[in-house]
């Protein structure tokens, strides 16, 4: 087990009705007047903003608004939010949404304070040292930002969607109320859980040995969402279904799933390499569901790459779906390995689609003449080569790429 730094300093309000406590819970961690943050109708239309609105008036917090977040949230949005905060005097934000909202939020959170434009934390790097808190109440569980330390902005003047990372901004409380989700669609779900599986996958495929505690957390929430997934798509009001989606999907990304695997305890684990791929879709076309991307640029990348661990791919499928190795000999073959590891790969995509996400990139109506401007963004993004499991050059993204299709 390698060193490791863990910080989770987000308070979680879990389970029935909980949202309607959301103002009182804010009023007792000492927010002040905050900036209401919300996608494109969603939470209207089911109610929740409004439940959301009336808590905090009983609780007396002063509040505006900021409404309009997309999917893959763009940075000029981000910018207009930060001067309605400014302007407002805001103390805090209150993000009522999934991922794309909370970390719009986020955006905002630290782009209020600084001096100069807010991208440069994008672009730059520049350090993030201070940011306005933030409550998350969470309506869609997929990218666990509700408690995380990641960010992720899109630019479509520069067709570019990168992330940031950093503590500061992780938020202080988490509203999660399992029942928000009853009205999610069946692929909003699956996408959630794609992402979810995806956040585990990144981490525990990271180029480090086996480490049994975290290993085991990580295989288990995986097989928990194995499990949940399907039964919340065929049932949408199963409470206990929506209750382990939302719960693993926060601890998908909120670095537990990780302790021990990072070759820097200052950072998370993993090379993220399936997320800078699939970045790179939805940052073109931001339609893309990103954990729809990820559902066909994950098992590719896999394919592409397990031979470099094939132990990592089989001790995988056998925790998460049952698969053993076995051609008769105590020694295994390198026939018996290849096959256990494309099995594993194979299990994991089937579960994908049969939840009814994509199998392949044509889907989105994506063509192979889309490669040369992904690849051109991801060399700005990541640089040559990327990843940590196994190093990836631009010839060796080209190659993911194109067996997607």
């Amino acid at each position: 087990m390698n060193d490791f730094v863990y910080y989770s300093p987000t308070k979680f309000c879990f389970g029935r009705g909980q949202v309607d406590a959301v103002g009182a819970e804010m009023a007792a961690a000492g927010f002040g007047k905050v900036l209401l943050v919300y996608g494109k109708g969603s939470v209207v239309r089911s109610g929740v903003l409004d439940r959301v609105k009336a808590s905090l008036q009983a609780a007396g917090i002063a509040f505006a608004e900021a409404g309009g977040v997309r999917p893959n949230p763009e940075i000029e949005w981000v910018r207009a939010a930060i001067a309605t905060g400014r302007e407002q005097g805001v103390e805090g934000i209150l993000a009522v949404g999934g991922g794309s909202v909370i970390d719009a939020s986020k955006a905002v959170a630290f782009g209020i304070p600084h001096d100069g434009d807010v991208w440069e934390f994008f672009a730059k790097k520049l350090p993030i040292t201070a940011c306005l808190p933030i409550t998350a109440v969470l309506t869609i569980p997929a990218a666990g930002s509700e408690a995380s330390g990641s960010c992720v902005i899109s630019n479509d003047a520069e067709n570019r969607k990168v992330g940031v990372n950093g503590d500061i901004f992780r938020p202080k409380l988490a509203i999660m109320d399992p029942t928000l989700t009853f009205t999610l669609p069946p692929y909003q779900t699956a996408a959630g859980v794609t992402d979810m599986v995806a956040h585990i996958c990144e981490r525990y495929f990271s180029g480090v040995g086996p480490v049994p505690v975290t290993d085991n957390i990580a295989t288990g929430l995986v097989r928990a969402l194995v499990e949940a997934a399907p039964r919340a798509i065929a049932d949408p009001e199963d409470y206990d279904a929506r209750a382990a989606i939302m719960w693993a999907g926060m601890l998908a990304h909120n670095d537990l799933a990780g302790c021990g695997r990072s070759v820097d305890p200052a950072r998370r684990a993993g090379g993220w390499e399936s997320h800078a791929l699939e970045h790179e879709l939805s940052a073109h076309y931001p339609e893309i569901t990103h954990g729809a991307g990820l559902a066909v640029m994950m098992p590719a990348w896999m394919r592409y790459v397990w031979r470099t661990d094939p132990q990592r791919f089989l001790d995988f499928g056998a925790e998460v779906f049952g698969v053993e190795p076995f051609d008769g000999d105590a020694a295994l073959s390198e026939e018996a390995v290849e096959e256990a590891v494309l099995e594993t790969i194979d299990a994991l995509k089937d579960f994908f689609v049969s939840l009814g996400m994509p199998k392949t990139l044509a889907a989105f109506g994506l063509t192979p003449d889309d490669i040369d401007a992904f690849l051109e963004t991801l060399r700005v993004n990541k640089g040559e080569p990327f990843g940590a499991f196994q190093p990836l050059t631009m010839e060796d993204a080209r190659a993911i790429y194109e067996s997607a299709f």
